[in-house]
């Protein structure tokens, strides 16, 4: 019970004007039921025993009001203690579970589209609605209370006897006063502001704890780090005045050599001059020698002169002589090829390595260079006799329009190969990797051999094949940007040039 002298009418019990936390903090005293309620009807408690009847009060008495006060003090917005937030969700959420579970004509019009919810949805989107409805409508929260009632177990009944279990949570105790309205609930309420108001305290002060341990830690880290940098910086000083004492004894062996070195200047002036003496009397014998060097080279000119007009004669004759000797040589060839009975072939040794390999339609005819960059290498090179151009097919197209499918590729590089084996007269033979047979492909231009590796083999190893079949002497071009096909073709004789070559000559012809 609480010690309020002040009778509230209308109430199961005293009503306190609270504002939290200045009243938790007075206890169970309590105002006078006016304070703060200006322009309200004062009111005196009206019968029960001991209590003179209505209209005829004791002498002495205040008089007593006839009209009715419009306001329950239970449910009076100025007299209900202000909710920790907490305790409110807890409210909300006690009301939002039995929500549901009320007839629709009982509920809030504000609060019937919410009641259709999820009693977590209910709480979640509705709070703010059903906290309203149950402030400041008594019967709605009644009927909540009910249902809270109905449904609740021992701390519920504790609560609405009006006591409090020792070990309860003080959030729970405070929702079920609220809703319940025992007699002492505004104590309830007020105690457990107070328990959640010491917890929330408790819980901060041991944060700032925590938070002032971890200070003096990294103060204490601090300090042990200032205390190793100082003995870093101490160390750092004496190394610094040794290395300080060591400058200053270089300095002055630095400023004695500089006094040997300007002795030694001096010295070296006076050595100069006597030397540019000497040079002068050499410079006047050396034009003396001069003089006399220009007159026999005179001399020599005129009898190199003569020299000459002797030398044209001889060459002359040694010119005769090599004429003679090199038709000797044709004529021996000749002779020796009446004599094996050799005649012309028609095929060359890359027909031969084409027996082993695979082609689209027919075989068809197709260099020895320099590795470098410049279209005119190759076409020096295939300007030689019998000249043999082995191009890496994929190689060159991937490089030049890779963009291309296969086929508009192998089409594209094979016309470009025919012109060019046109202009040159050069054997041109194309490879291709090609494990898998290949169908419907156009017969590669005249002049132009064209290869496709057989199932195991890649074009690399083909074109190896091909330099190795060829004669020694004889100039073969290998076009590939793959450094190893052209190490291996170049210790075989051959001439390794890049497909970036082959692609500016063929896009200059």
């Amino acid at each position: 019970m609480s010690n309020c002298p002040y009778e509230h009418p209308g109430t199961r019990g005293p009503t306190v004007a609270l504002d939290v936390p200045a009243a938790a903090r007075r206890g169970p005293s309590c105002p006078r039921p006016d304070a703060g309620r200006r322009h309200r009807t004062k009111r005196t408690p009206v019968g029960g025993p001991g209590v003179p009847p209505r209209g005829r009060p004791e002498q002495g008495s205040p008089p007593v009001s006839a009209e009715p006060n419009p306001i329950d003090s239970a449910d009076d917005p100025a007299l209900v203690p202000v909710l920790p937030e907490a305790v409110r969700q807890r409210v909300v959420v006690l009301a939002a579970t039995v929500l549901g579970g009320l007839p629709l004509d009982q509920v809030p019009a504000s609060l019937r589209r919410v009641a259709r919810f999820t009693p977590a949805k209910r709480a979640k989107l509705g709070g703010t609605g059903i906290a309203a409805a149950l402030a400041g409508d008594p019967a709605f929260r009644q009927r909540v209370a009910d249902k809270v009632a109905d449904a609740g177990g021992e701390l519920t009944i504790a609560v609405t006897a009006g006591t409090r279990p020792a070990a309860a949570d003080p959030v729970e105790v405070g929702a079920l006063a609220y809703l319940l309205r025992p007699d002492n609930w505004v104590d309830l309420v007020v105690g457990a502001a107070d328990e959640v108001r010491t917890e929330t305290d408790r819980v901060a002060t041991e944060h700032r704890i925590k938070e002032a341990e971890q200070r003096a830690d990294r103060a204490e880290q601090a300090r042990a780090a200032a205390v190793a940098e100082h003995g870093r910086l101490r160390g750092e000083a004496e190394q610094a005045r040794a290395e300080l004492a060591e400058l200053r004894a270089e300095l002055r062996a630095v400023q004695k050599e500089l006094r040997e070195s300007q002795h030694r200047e001096r010295r070296a002036s006076e050595q100069a001059a006597t030397e540019k003496g000497r040079l002068a009397r050499a410079e006047r014998d050396h034009q003396a020698e001069l003089r006399r060097l220009n007159a026999r080279l005179a001399d020599a000119e005129a009898a190199a002169a003569a020299t000459r007009a002797a030398g044209a004669q001889e060459h002359a004759f040694d010119d005769s002589r090599v004429w003679l000797l090199l038709e000797t040589v044709r004529n021996a060839a000749r002779g020796l090829v009446r004599e094996l009975a050799l005649d012309p072939v028609e095929v060359v040794p890359a027909d031969f390595v084409a027996e082993t390999a695979d082609t689209p339609d027919r075989p068809r005819a197709g260099a020895r260079a320099l590795a470098a960059d410049d279209p005119a290498r190759l076409d020096q090179l295939l300007a030689m006799p019998r000249a043999h151009l082995v191009v890496d097919g994929y190689n060159v197209t991937k490089t030049g329009y890779g963009e291309l499918s296969l086929e508009q590729q192998r089409n594209r590089l094979a016309a470009s190969l025919g012109v060019l084996a046109a202009q040159t007269g050069a054997e041109v033979t194309c490879v291709w990797d090609g494990a898998d047979p290949v169908h419907g492909i156009a017969p590669p231009p005249r002049g132009v051999r064209v290869l496709f590796s057989r199932k195991g083999e890649i074009a690399d190893e083909l074109i190896r094949r091909l330099v190795r079949a060829e004669p020694d002497g004889r100039v073969v071009v290998v076009v590939s940007s793959d450094k190893e096909v052209a190490d291996g073709v170049r210790r075989h004789g051959a001439y390794p040039l890049s497909a970036h070559t082959l692609l500016r000559r063929l896009a200059r012809g």
